[in-house]
């Protein structure tokens, strides 16, 4: 009767064949977030190893990803581009809150997945009102709690201020920090300055902050002004204790530019393991991370946003595999909200990857780390997100 079963009659949805399945892919190749484009780049990387070692159960993946720059206005051009046009079967791993923001009414009504957003804004794990969004990463809003919660564990009370983007990553990140300080957030936030990633520079808002008087700092922003944060501060002589989004941590495009010496000491939350941490080195998922990237992108950096990529891909195979041979639009969300338990190689230990029908958050667990210089150091216990 299973092999009945498995013979039975495929199903197909736009994009696919026998031999074939679009995906489509936005990512900010130009503009502020440029950084980021390295996930694309590894995703596709990833793919092209999957055909040719036979693809997934016979079918390649046809990988067609898209420059956006950062603008919500683009990434719903090409969002229409992608369904209307190369008739995609879904869209995984669109780089950036606020172009997830932008397409997720569109993808919604047209019933298209949009698969692992790359985003922790709540809204994109919330099957209630968008059943055709998934997240991928821990949520900023717990993100932000568990700093708060540090930063209220200390043994004298901070003076907090929070720098963070004016869309929803910055706006979860600032009700997770009041929620982390809890009673204490009356008093002890005693600064906030928000910024548009459209912004050429945020320095004066840094100027602002400092003289508040704050002796701790929270950062929830991009890359581009992660980096003009902490050399800003660096800048005006300010030593305040820092706690930056778990999205802005590249030792090589985000905390070099601003200066290693300068970053030292951050705080940030992580799930996933740090390439540049010499406790890795003999790790067997960061081996064939290492040897993957030497093979098929030995330009590019090994950081944060390369296994970040690598991580997200490997996680679309899963969820392709247990589609079998039914790779439905309806489907792919059904098995998408059906990762049970799965463990990924560069993922921290104890931390796997689980969704239900009714929980869209993938990875619900970090571990705070901190930065000594050259790399970030992991410490205290796994966290849980819910």
């Amino acid at each position: 009767m299973a092999s009945a079963a498995f013979a039975a009659e495929k199903s197909y949805g736009p994009g696919v064949t026998d031999t074939e399945i679009k995906i489509g892919n936005i990512a900010p190749y130009s503009g502020p977030a440029s950084a980021y484009s390295l996930i694309a780049k590894t995703e596709a990387a990833y793919f092209k190893m999957i055909n040719e070692s036979g693809g997934i159960n016979g079918r390649k993946i046809n990988f067609i990803s898209y420059d956006d720059a950062y603008s919500p206005p683009k990434a719903v051009e090409q969002a229409r581009k992608l369904i209307d046009s190369d008739e995609v079967l879904a869209l995984f791993g669109t780089i950036g809150t606020a172009s997830n923001s932008a397409i997720q009414a569109y993808m919604n009504r047209q019933k298209v997945p949009q698969l692992f957003v790359g985003s922790g804004a709540q809204r994109f794990a919330d099957p209630k009102r968008f059943p055709w969004t998934i997240g991928w990463q821990p949520n900023y809003h717990t993100e932000a709690d568990i700093y708060g919660q540090h930063i209220r564990s200390q043994e004298h009370p901070a003076k907090v201020a929070i720098i963070y983007q004016n869309d929803d990553l910055g706006r979860d990140f600032l009700a997770g920090i009041k929620q982390g300080l809890g009673d204490g957030a009356k008093t002890q936030l005693v600064a906030e300055a928000s910024f548009e990633v459209s912004s050429p520079t945020i320095a004066s808002a840094i100027v602002n902050l400092k003289a508040s008087g704050a002796d701790t700092l929270v950062i929830a922003a991009i890359t581009k002004f992660a980096t003009q944060t902490i050399k800003s501060v660096a800048e005006l002589g300010w030593k305040p204790a820092m706690y930056l989004t778990n999205t802005s941590i590249a030792v090589d495009t985000v905390l070099k530019p601003a200066g290693l010496e300068n970053a030292k000491g951050i705080i940030s939350a992580a799930y996933r393991k740090d390439p540049a941490d010499p406790a890795w080195n003999s790790d067997p998922g960061m081996q064939e991370f290492k040897t993957f990237m030497a093979k098929h992108l030995p330009a590019e950096s090994l950081n944060d946003q390369s296994v970040y990529g690598y991580l997200e891909a490997q996680i679309l195979v899963q969820t392709l595999k247990q589609c079998g041979d039914n790779l439905t639009r309806e489907n792919i969300m059904a098995q998408a909200a059906n990762l049970k338990g799965v463990e990924l190689g560069l993922l921290l230990p104890g931390i796997k990857v689980d969704t239900g029908p009714e929980d869209y958050s993938p990875i619900q667990q970090s571990q705070l780390t901190r930065f000594n210089g050259e790399s970030w150091e992991i410490f205290g216990p796994i966290l849980n997100e819910k």
